[in-house]
C-alpha cells in the first residue's frame, strides 16, 4: 500500500510494530517505555595492527562500563540500488559538451554496470538504541526525554573517543529507518522522499 494512503483502521499498524508516536526525536512505546536511537558509523578492525585493536578493545570495554544503562546493538544491511545513480550519470553525460569527458563518463558508466553484473552491492548501518523505562504511574515525557538526552551525550562523546562519528535519529529519520525495515522490496521503486517524510508527520498518516 502506498505510504500516502489513510489507513482506514487508524491504530492497527502502530499496534503492530507497538510504537504509541514519534516525538521529538524520541520512540514513546506502550508501557513507559521510550527510545532513543543513534545512528553510528564503523571501524575497520581487521586493517588496524595489532596494538591499535588492542587500544579499540580497551576503548570500547570502557566505553560499555561507562553506560547507566543497557543499550541495544542493530545492524542494517542494505542492497545498494546503483540504476538511479548511474541513471544521473548519464544526464550529466547528455549535459556535458566536452567529447572526451562524455566519453569518460560513458566508460566509467559501463565499469560499474560490469563490476556489479551478477552482484548485490550491500551497505551496512549501524545503530545504537538507548532505552528509558518509568517505573508506575503516568508517563512522564519530559523526564524521560531529559534522561535519554543524557545518556545520549554519553554514548556519542564515547563512541567519538573511538574514532567513530554518531547522531542522533530525528522523527524523519525513524520514519526512514522503519519504512526502509518493513518495506525492504518497495523502497527501490518507492524511495520516501524528505517531503513524503514531513508529510507523513504533518497528517498523521500510517
Amino acid at each position: 500500500m502506498w505510504p500516502l494512503s489513510k489507513s482506514r483502521n487508524k491504530i492497527s499498524s502502530r499496534r503492530q510494530i507497538e510504537i504509541k508516536e514519534v516525538r521529538d526525536g524520541i520512540l514513546v512505546l506502550p508501557k513507559n517505555e521510550f527510545r532513543l536511537v543513534i545512528e553510528t558509523s564503523a571501524i575497520n578492525f581487521e586493517l588496524k595492527s595489532e596494538a591499535e585493536q588492542d587500544v579499540i578493545i580497551d576503548g570500547f570495554q570502557s566505553f560499555l562500563n561507562s553506560l547507566p544503562n543497557k543499550i541495544q546493538i542493530l545492524v542494517r544491511v542494505r542492497e545498494v540500488d546503483l540504476d538511479q545513480y548511474l541513471e544521473t550519470l548519464s544526464e550529466h553525460t547528455n549535459g556535458e559538451k566536452t567529447k572526451i569527458y562524455q566519453q569518460q563518463i560513458k566508460n566509467y558508466c559501463e565499469f560499474i554496470k560490469n563490476l556489479v553484473s551478477g552482484n548485490k552491492i550491500l551497505s551496512r548501518h549501524f545503530y545504537l538504541v538507548i532505552s528509558y523505562h518509568q517505573q508506575g504511574g503516568k508517563a512522564d515525557f519530559e523526564l524521560a526525554k531529559a534522561q535519554l538526552h543524557l545518556t545520549k551525550d554519553l554514548v556519542i562523546k564515547g563512541l567519538e573517543k573511538l574514532g567513530m562519528k554518531a547522531k542522533a535519529l530525528d522523527s524523519l529519520g525513524y520514519l526512514d529507518l522503519f519504512y526502509r525495515f518493513y518495506n525492504p522490496n518497495q523502497i527501490k521503486t518507492q524511495e520516501l522522499k524528505h517531503q513524503t517524510l514531513k508529510a507523513l508527520l504533518e497528517h498523521d498518516y500510517v
